[in-house]
């Protein structure tokens, strides 16, 4: 059975949209924090290894030149990093925490995102 509008198209009745949208709206309730979660745990991924990559670069350094860069800066001038690495949960370059090292310069880095990982830990003891 066909319906048509006043104009003599053909259309849906209110009912069968009203039903549809329901669906939808089903669906994006148990798609959405799914979503959320993923995008949590991916950012958490591109945190460690952006922190690996540092990590490795400042061993680096320090086996080829017996001493610790002053600065993240200063591998990237030295070509130990192409550039410094986004802090994926600060969006920016410029929030890692610095820790001196025991001699003079830079002995490691964490990130200076604020908040708990998924497993509990703090990004700051990263």
């Amino acid at each position: 059975m066909e319906r048509y509008t006043a104009s003599g198209n053909r259309g849906f009745t209110l009912i069968e949209l009203l039903v549809v949208m329901a669906i939808i709206a089903t669906l994006m309730t148990l798609v959405t924090p799914q979503y959320f979660r993923q995008h949590a745990k991916a950012q958490e991924t591109v945190l460690r290894h952006n922190l690996s990559s540092i990590r490795q670069a400042l061993d680096q350094y320090r086996e080829d030149h017996g001493a610790n860069p002053e600065s993240l800066q200063a591998l990237v001038d030295r070509r130990y990093l192409r550039e410094i690495p986004l802090d994926p949960l600060t969006g920016k370059r410029d929030t890692w925490q610095l820790q001196p090292s025991d001699e003079q310069g830079l002995g490691d880095v964490r990130s200076g995102a604020p908040g708990n990982a998924n497993d509990g830990s703090a990004y700051a003891d990263w």
